[in-house]
């Protein structure tokens, strides 16, 4: 990596699943799972991201691989500050005299204390100056939609441990929802059908794999199947199973059902004229969740609005936080009320 300066503008995707780090000038630099590996009988932090995704489920008693995000939130503070300052630490190893200001983005319901655990997370990693802002702020400016116009723009974000869906208009969210139904509840509800359905027990990166090469939101032209190993819930021996879309697609129905819902919820609470602008500009979607088989054709049937999935929607969120972190002054009305006095000059 070449010399960078001391003064560094970051962005940070913060999530549930996996974390991504944008850096002024330089673009997404990481994309890794939010995960930290602990030796709880020592403390001692074993691994972060990529290392500690290859530890989990496969570790013995005393190694704990723990997400600090659950639905968004943070859970578990000394963690989540461990993950931040792993990111610091990559990104300030060339340089001597450190000063990062960080843009990170949380999700539109959170409280005034849980925004302040992620604030005072980042400052003790390691930032010195924090900006808040709302996950669908971020993904209309990474989806490249006219913010800053008065017409609406509806983004459907479907993460790892939260569904958020908005309407912004004028650079501000209009009217918003936000589900705990995302990438990781449909692993746990694969789990649950596979064990109820074929009394076998297997792990979440077992359903994780079943998502995404055989999961679909509709019936595909294609029929898809995939063989599932784990645990016999009887005999507690090993066992393999042959599993189709079509039972995956059961499992994840009610799930899909629900966000759908909160959609129409969501556009139930919105101002007429921007229901008719929704109309014409159509729902945009962006997170893993969106890439799931066929989910963009099944809301677009049931609301009766064209539904586009953006460019690249893994780091669509990434990609805003780094518009604002490329340009602090001229952003600075997206951002959430700060919780700490702010000092922005460049």
């Amino acid at each position: 990596m070449a010399f960078i300066g001391f003064k560094k503008d970051i962005g940070i995707d913060l999530g549930t699943t996996n974390s991504l780090v944008y850096l002024k000038q330089r673009g997404i630099i990481f994309n890794e799972p939010t995960l930290v590996a602990i030796n709880t009988k020592s403390g001692q932090l074993l691994a972060v991201g990529n290392e500690a995704k290859k530890m989990f489920g496969r570790t013995p008693p005393h190694i704990n691989v723990i997400k600090p995000l659950i639905n968004g939130v943070v859970s578990d503070f000394e963690i989540a500050k461990e993950i931040l300052r792993y990111f610091f630490k990559k990104i300030n190893k060339d340089s001597f005299l450190n000063y990062n200001r960080l843009v990170i983005g949380v999700p539109t319901n959170l409280t005034e204390v849980e925004k302040k655990s992620v604030e005072d997370a980042a400052l003790t990693a390691g930032a010195n100056k924090i900006l808040i802002v709302e996950e669908p702020i971020a993904a209309v400016l990474g989806a490249r939609l006219p913010i800053k116009e008065p017409v609406a723009n509806m983004i459907v974000d479907i993460g790892g441990g939260t569904t958020e869906i908005a309407v912004v208009s004028l650079e501000g969210v209009v009217t918003s929802k936000s589900l705990k139904i995302a990438g990781d509840k449909f692993n746990e509800e694969i789990i649950k059908y596979v064990r109820d359905e074929f009394k076998l027990i297997i792990g979440e990166p077992t359903a994780e794999e079943l998502k995404i090469n055989i999961g679909s939101a509709i019936p595909l032209d294609e029929k898809l199947e995939m063989p599932a190993r784990g645990r016999d819930l009887s005999s507690s021996l090993p066992r393999e199973v042959i599993i189709k879309d079509s039972q995956i697609r059961i499992a994840l129905n009610p799930l899909i059902s629900s966000i759908i819902d909160a959609v129409k919820e969501t556009l139930e609470l919105t101002p007429p004229e921007l229901v008719g602008d929704i109309l014409k500009q159509g729902i945009y979607l962006c997170g893993g969740g969106s890439l799931l088989r066929g989910i963009n054709y099944r809301i677009e049937k049931e609301i009766g609005v064209p539904a586009t999935i953006v460019e690249d929607p893994l780091t669509c969120v990434a990609r805003g936080l780094g518009v604002i972190a490329e340009n602090f002054p001229f952003h600075f009305k997206n951002f959430s009320s700060p919780l700490k006095p702010l000092d922005i000059k460049l």
